[in-house]
């Protein structure tokens, strides 16, 4: 079972030009072929889920080339996530995606609901991957050999493109959901506590898919100053 690497002592020098797939390629030579990147999206966000992807790779050093514009999700556009989704899916042996909800996270915590909706991404798996690479999360209940990396999502492809998978999927919901509860914007800002979207709670009050353990969503909640949204 692997360990979390400790805080603050990765030399940035660590961080490659763009996610490689060294450690993938260190486990697959142990004998390990099937491994699985792990990444969440939406953990900061005032509403609407958390989502986690897995994406188990092939062993195969051309993925390199065939994926090269993988990066951490959080370095790309939103075009530029679309466009490289698909191909993540047709390169992965397996890929899994997983949610805990806004309920979830309010009644869980977000740490707790964040490693279940990481173990809903791995049981959409086919098979329990021999071993699991994650950016800086650690899964203590799961019996699967695990490497937890700070800034995993900019050294690992495999974590990277489980990044890019969980922040497509989470988006397209929070698309949907500004349908279901418009006048939030969750189509622009996906649930993130920009200015316009704290301007319309404090005008609509929360909706169901709010936070509401987060803050300044439970101060809203608190003052009670707007009906909560049904």
């Amino acid at each position: 079972m692997g360990k979390p690497e400790s805080r603050g002592r990765l030399d940035p020098a660590c961080i490659p030009p763009s996610p490689n797939i060294s450690f993938e390629q260190a486990l697959w030579q142990a004998g390990i072929s099937w491994v699985a990147g792990i990444d969440e999206a939406g953990r900061g966000a005032l509403a609407g889920p958390v989502a986690a992807a897995a994406v188990v790779f092939p062993a195969d050093t051309g993925l390199l080339i065939c994926l090269d514009g993988v990066r951490d999700s959080k370095q790309m556009t939103p075009a530029q996530r679309q466009h490289w989704a698909d191909p993540i899916r047709m390169k992965a042996l397996a890929w899994g995606l997983g949610m805990a909800s806004a309920q979830e996270i309010d009644e869980l915590g977000i740490l707790p609901a964040t490693r279940l909706a990481t173990q809903r991404a791995l049981e959409a798996l086919p098979s329990l991957p021999g071993h699991l690479l994650l950016d800086y999360l650690f899964l203590p209940e799961s019996p699967v050999p695990q490497t937890a990396l700070i800034k995993g999502d900019r050294r690992s492809l495999s974590i990277a493109a489980a990044s890019i998978l969980a922040k497509t999927a989470r988006d397209e919901l929070m698309i949907a959901l500004d349908q279901q509860y418009p006048g939030y914007g969750f189509a622009f800002h996906k649930g993130y506590g920009t200015r316009i979207h704290r301007q319309a709670i404090e005008y609509l009050g929360v909706s169901p898919v709010h936070r509401l353990t987060f803050r300044p969503v439970s101060e809203w909640q608190a003052d009670g100053s707007k009906a909560n949204r049904a």
